[in-house]
């Protein structure tokens, strides 16, 4: 099977990274949080991708154009220009970047890769800013006994905020909980898989899959939740990538 990756938008909101790279290339203990994401699928011998890249998409093209460069060690043989690479450093992944456009929406993105999927009865889909200790094997069970078109990986993220209770009485507060667990209800964690069918409901290149597809196919009842109870964390925000760096660096990072 293949795992298509999403990671052709602005990332608007981590503009402090994102001026000069794409959001899936910033990195993450000094690895584009790309590379994060397909190890995650990799540890479950999913190695074929599809990048569907946008904005920037030479830096994505680049960074695997010369990805033996930055792993391995090298001498460079300038009087005979010649390279050679020591330890060469190897994945076991054949990797596909399209260049899906800048302002395409995300269920567009899917549907410029159709033609990439030609044998897939089923796909995995994720973003390129997400990162999880997901059971790949165990969300790919689920989706297969649910039959249906899709299945969403849903999760109930940590709050934010901390969560009070207050006394009818005089507005006194009986218990405080700082920043709960499940405290936000079930979101969309970003890991999906598809079935084929998935291309009849994208009407055109302008179509969101999250706004449109999605809830078309909810209507239908052919959309199925597998619940994550694990680690998730997006990387939306500067905060966020602190986060995750905080992890990494502190040999506590769960994916």
């Amino acid at each position: 099977m293949k795992a298509v990756i999403l990671a052709g938008g602005l990332g608007t909101r981590l503009s402090e990274e994102t001026d000069k790279k794409p959001k899936p290339m910033v990195e993450i203990g000094g690895e584009p949080i790309l590379n994060h994401i397909m190890n995650i699928y990799s540890r479950f011998n999913i190695n074929e991708f599809i990048i569907c890249a946008g904005y920037k998409s030479y830096v994505i093209k680049e960074y695997f154009a010369n990805f033996c460069l930055h792993k391995s060690n090298v001498t460079f043989d300038l009087d005979k220009n010649k390279i050679s690479f020591h330890d060469n450093f190897v994945k076991p992944w054949k990797v596909t970047i399209v260049d899906t456009g800048i302002e395409t929406q995300t269920a567009g993105r899917l549907k410029k890769i159709k033609n990439y999927l030609p044998d897939e009865e089923e796909f995995f889909m994720t973003y390129g800013d997400g990162l999880s200790d997901i059971s790949i094997d165990n969300l790919y069970e689920h989706h297969v006994n649910s039959g249906k078109v899709v299945t969403v990986t849903v999760t109930r993220p940590k709050g934010r905020f901390g969560s009070v209770t207050i006394s009818n009485d005089d507005n006194t507060i009986e218990n405080f909980v700082e920043k709960p667990i499940n405290g936000e209800g079930w979101i969309n964690s970003g890991f999906f898989v598809l079935n084929k069918k998935i291309f009849d409901y994208i009407d055109d290149l302008d179509d969101s899959f999250e706004y449109k597809t999605l809830p078309a196919l909810s209507s239908k009842k052919l959309v199925s939740a597998y619940k994550h109870y694990g680690f998730w964390h997006p990387m939306d925000t500067l905060r966020d990538k602190n986060i995750l760096c905080d992890l990494w660096n502190k040999n506590q990072a769960p994916w």
